[in-house]
């Protein structure tokens, strides 16, 4: 069942300013948010003039409505219908202690109506709130234009994207990652810091890859979770050439990781693949991680935490899977085009030719046989956003890269999860992901969400972000 969405509203009042601006603004709170399927938190008529905040005891009062509903809420709202009172906006956020993102909306004023009984004066309020915010060392989002009505399609859309930001930073705050074995002893790339991930409410949860390969070993082949996992493989997948007895392996292993995700409450796993899963188990966990990304549990390989912590926030800023790939090729000689790739783990929503098969560079050293589990698949054209987060240990600190392009139609004959992404400047961009030492994997999400993402990274968490497509 999707979770209802409640979001704190604080209605700013100035008391020699028209009444009925204040009422109308609630009217168009109530509409809108019914539209969206939000629950708003807000003072009823009966606790405030006109349900609005101005004193500094109406403000304790919206505080303390805050306060009752703090784990409900996951965003406030600020309606400015006029000029609005600074310290009561200010007031009630700080007493509240919500930490949560804040987006400011003022009304226009209209030409016609800019005397007495009509004039708002919210294009000053809001700088006012704003400025008083900052003092207060509370963060903030704004909208897309300076003045914009609740009722302005504009708005809209920001208040959309403001959910998602919502989302991403409430997610963040407290995800839960599994890894899943230790880091292969040839991807120094993928190291990164778990302490500094915990300072930012990031989890990660340990196991040894082999208590998930024992308790795989030791189900039955025909116990009814095995079975009922055997047959998700088959209904997820075409299993081409991909012999039975490999199948059974699979479905014992997706039976092991959901076994450990479940008891430890994770939201996303990062897995040791390279080479110790297939020599010591004898087969591919690619499908198994599909699977999980494309069921919104995101995984990773190569025990690449900030890689499925990149897939996790993708996929809160875009509603949509994500997918861990490679910068991997050039496409030919063109300087704004280059191919990503993965051996097979992509998420089905980006492979609509999806087939289970093996993984014939890494079956060069451990044999063809112990790599079925890998998908075969092309990408095609779609939007994107691609990005990667990253800790710094030597600075201390998370930093992030994040920017849009398009993935196209282009011809390429390889084998893997394969895609041609088009991307303004990507010589550029390759020249900052090298001098920044990130690493080569990178993420990818069939969206447009890069601003969204740079707010709640950004603004919110208090990363370094760079956002390629500014």
């Amino acid at each position: 069942m999707k979770k209802e969405v409640s979001i704190g509203v604080i209605i700013g009042n100035r008391d020699f300013f028209p009444d009925s601006l204040v009422a109308k603004a609630r009217e168009d709170v109530l509409a809108l948010f019914s539209k969206l399927g939000i629950q708003p938190i807000l003072l009823g008529t009966e606790d405030s003039k006109l349900g609005g905040v101005e004193t500094f005891g109406e403000a304790k009062a919206c505080a303390k409505l805050f306060a009752a509903h703090k784990s409900e809420i996951e965003g406030v709202l600020v309606v400015l219908p006029n000029f609005g009172d600074e310290k009561g906006v200010a007031d009630t956020l700080k007493l509240a202690e919500l930490d949560v993102p804040v987006l400011i909306q003022a009304y226009p004023d209209e030409l016609s109506k800019m005397n007495v009984v009509n004039r708002r004066d919210s294009w000053c309020g809001k700088i006012s709130v704003c400025n008083n915010l900052y003092q207060y060392g509370i963060k903030y989002s704004l909208t897309s234009k300076h003045v914009c009505s609740l009722t302005d399609p504009t708005f809209e859309n920001d208040f959309e994207d403001f959910l998602a930001v919502c989302r991403v930073v409430n997610g963040l705050k407290s995800v839960r990652i599994g890894a899943v074995g230790a880091r292969p002893g040839a991807f120094n790339t993928v190291r990164y810091s778990e302490k500094i991930l915990q300072r930012n409410g990031i989890t990660v949860t340990t196991v040894d890859l082999s208590e998930i390969l024992g308790n795989a070993n030791r189900m039955n082949d025909d116990a009814p979770e095995v079975v009922a996992h055997l047959e998700k493989i088959n209904a997820y997948a075409r299993k081409g050439k991909t012999p039975n007895e490999a199948l059974i392996q699979m479905a014992k292993l997706d039976v092991a990781l959901k076994n450990f995700m479940e008891e430890y409450e994770l939201d996303a796993t990062a897995i040791q693949c390279w080479t110790s899963l297939q020599q010591n188990y004898g087969c591919n966990v690619c499908t198994s991680m599909s699977i999980m990304s494309e069921n919104m549990l995101p995984s990773a390989c190569e025990v690449d935490v900030t890689g499925t912590l990149s897939m996790y926030a993708m996929q809160l800023a875009s509603g949509s899977p994500s997918a861990l790939v490679d910068w991997n090729n050039n496409y030919a000689d063109d300087p704004e085009k280059c191919v990503l790739f993965h051996c097979g783990n992509w998420a089905k929503s980006f492979l609509p030719d999806i087939e289970i098969s093996n993984a014939p560079i890494l079956g060069t050293s451990v044999g063809v046989e112990n790599t079925y589990g890998a998908l075969d698949g092309r990408t095609p054209a779609m939007p994107l956003t691609y990005g990667r987060i990253s800790t710094d240990d030597p600075n201390g600190i998370i930093k992030v890269y994040i920017g849009e392009g398009e993935l196209t139609d282009d011809p390429l004959e390889t084998f893997g999860n394969r895609a041609v992404a088009q991307i303004s400047d990507l010589e550029g961009l390759m020249n900052y992901v090298c001098k920044n030492g990130f690493e080569h994997h990178v993420v990818m999400n069939a969206s447009k969400t890069a601003h969204i993402l740079e707010e709640a990274l950004g603004n919110y968490m208090g990363w370094e972000v760079y956002n390629h497509s500014k």
